[in-house]
């Protein structure tokens, strides 16, 4: 009897399932996130990275946070969604650490680069499987040619007030396509995302230009793009036909210091 309940419990406690080291460490940058990250009033959310680079302890834990998905075997071994959720908080957990170290600056472009390409975008940073990596890597030639996914637009941040919000919890597994739904609607609905103009026609960000491939690849596509991802109150103020007047975007940190 002892032997057959002892058996039973070791197959309860198989069946528990247990996060994995990678889950645990995304739980890490949660936590930092949480702790830096203001989500606004007025809809943008913004980081103190002034306080963030006083604190020697958490600039210390995303440096291991960092290297924790560098030595993962998730690219090789891990599931769709989770290879996907590694390289966003990769691409997401890189751009925080290169302000924070660069900071104070009034834009990420004023860091790293050159007189054609402004921005540590094309700066190696990581190395992966044998493979030497910028964010432009990550997001251009991994992210965005092997997922068929626009809304990795709004998963990654540049760390600027014109780009999608950085989100206050690490990208989980879990929760991945309601967060992409809600990063989605959050950017959709606010003004540097899209406007609707009094007659009818719409100032959006560039974003939907710079990528207008991954969003249909005409300003038709991009417009259905936002008809699909938009709450019901926007979509229905929008048509096939609806016409894009203009584009616009903002280069300034999205630093808390810089809120007006």
């Amino acid at each position: 009897m002892t032997r057959s309940i002892f058996s039973f419990l070791l197959l309860v406690l198989q069946t528990i399932a247990v996060p994995s080291a990678l889950a645990q460490a995304h739980d890490e940058w949660s936590f930092l996130l949480s702790k830096y990250v203001e989500e606004g009033e007025d809809g943008i959310n913004r980081v103190d990275y002034a306080a963030f680079k006083r604190n020697d302890h958490d600039r210390l834990e995303l440096n291991q946070y960092i290297q924790k998905l560098i030595e993962s075997d998730v690219y090789t071994n891990g599931s769709k969604d989770e290879k996907f959720v590694a390289w966003v908080n990769l691409y997401n957990a890189l751009t925080v650490n290169i302000v924070v170290e660069n900071y104070p600056v009034k834009s990420i472009r004023d860091i790293g680069g050159n007189f054609v390409f402004k921005g540590p975008w094309k700066k190696k940073l990581v190395e992966i499987d044998g493979k030497k990596l910028s964010l432009d890597d990550i997001e251009h030639r991994i992210l965005r040619k092997k997922w068929d996914e626009p809304r990795v637009h709004y998963a990654v941040n540049c760390a600027s007030i014109g780009c999608p919000n950085l989100q206050p919890k690490a990208w989980e597994v879990e929760t991945l396509e309601s967060d992409l739904k809600k990063a989605a609607i959050e950017f959709i609905t606010h003004p540097r995302g899209v406007e609707v103009l009094p007659d009818g026609r719409l100032r959006i960000s560039k974003i939907y230009r710079w990528f207008k491939k991954d969003f249909g690849g005409s300003q038709v596509g991009v417009v259905m793009h936002l008809m699909k991802n938009a709450p019901a109150d926007l979509a229905s103020n929008l048509t096939a036909e609806t016409m894009i007047k203009s584009y616009r975007y903002d280069w300034s940190l999205n630093d808390i210091g810089s809120k007006k």
